[in-house]
């Protein structure tokens, strides 16, 4: 049976709420205006992505879902980059569960404690999960989302795979004897892997079982 990822809701709230998700976030807070919530992912300076859910108005502030076992680290953070602003966090735990098998065949990336800070926003497919914005101005990892962006650098993405058997995340995508990607999130032998694009129906193994390729529905 596979197991749900349990999600956690972090809220944000206070007088600076808005315009502190907009210096952090990859996304525009201002589309919630007239949207009922959007695709977000918070990144490093190097542009990798620490965080990735979605965001929604609150009648305090805002919501964020996330992984149940990243939350905490990432209101921790947060709060590092808080400063005087007038924002203060905090966390709703058992929120939710979400359906790994919907996720994976659907394309979304999962970033728990295992994938942090290990993928661009690019190799994740943020862009074309419409979760960044490229014209709201600065924001943390701006500079390398927007290079990649605007250069056509995206040489890997998150493709969608089935295995013969069972793997694991963070087990290697192969061709031949040389590693050529990762494997980032599992559903019993359907998987999401970041791997190069020209790679996606090249003969890859993990673990030396044999994988094959399924298109995604944004792909």
């Amino acid at each position: 049976m596979i197991q749900m990822h349990r999600l956690s809701t972090i809220n944000v709230n206070g007088k600076d709420a808005s315009e502190f998700l907009q210096g952090q976030l990859t996304n525009d807070v201002r589309r919630l205006e007239s949207e009922a919530e959007v695709l977000a992912a918070w990144c490093n300076p190097k542009g990798r992505v620490i965080w990735f859910g979605t965001l929604w108005a609150t009648d305090s502030g805002f919501g964020l879902s996330a992984p149940a076992e990243t939350a905490e680290d990432v209101v921790k953070r947060l709060t590092v980059f808080r400063f005087r602003s007038k924002v203060d966090f905090d966390i709703v735990t058992d929120a939710g569960t979400v359906d790994p098998e919907f996720l994976i065949q659907n394309g979304y990336p999962f970033i728990g404690r295992a994938q942090s800070e290990k993928f661009t926003a690019h190799m994740l497919n943020l862009d074309l999960l419409g979760a960044l914005s490229l014209d709201k101005g600065c924001y943390t990892g701006q500079e390398v989302i927007a290079r990649t962006h605007y250069k056509g650098a995206t040489k890997r993405r998150t493709l969608r795979f089935e295995s013969e058997a069972p793997l694991s995340p963070g087990d290697k995508v192969s061709e031949g004897e040389r590693d050529v990607g990762d494997v980032l999130n599992v559903a019993g032998t359907d998987l999401l892997a970041v791997v190069p694009i020209d790679k996606a129906d090249a003969p890859l193994t993990a673990n030396g079982i044999k994988l094959t390729h399924i298109p995604l529905p944004y792909l």
